[in-house]
């Protein structure tokens, strides 16, 4: 999270788990950053092209959008929970300023 702040990152979890849900998740892993909820209409999702609808989850995504709201980087699947390739995207656009 360090890394993340020194760029001037903000990092956010977006899932389609109702809130309860996420709050157990966030204590049992120790998650310090806020986790938001797209369980109602699943919008964030399928605006992302992320959602399966006939399961009605979501991908597992990694996005870094820079300060203009350009998608930087996508890491998708089961390898977007290493945050290191989001760590890389954020340096490298904390750089182009």
């Amino acid at each position: 999270m360090a890394k993340f702040d020194a760029s001037e990152t903000k990092v956010f979890g977006i899932s389609t788990d109702n809130t309860p849900s996420q709050k157990e998740f966030a204590a049992k892993t120790d998650i310090k950053f806020p986790l938001l909820s797209d369980f109602a209409k699943r919008e964030v999702s399928a605006a992302y092209g992320v959602l399966m609808p006939d399961n009605g989850m979501a991908n597992r995504s990694t996005f870094v959008i820079d300060k203009e709201g350009k998608i930087v980087y996508i890491e998708q699947g089961n390898s977007a929970i290493d945050p290191t390739g989001a760590e890389t995207a954020c340096s490298r656009a904390a750089h182009k300023k």
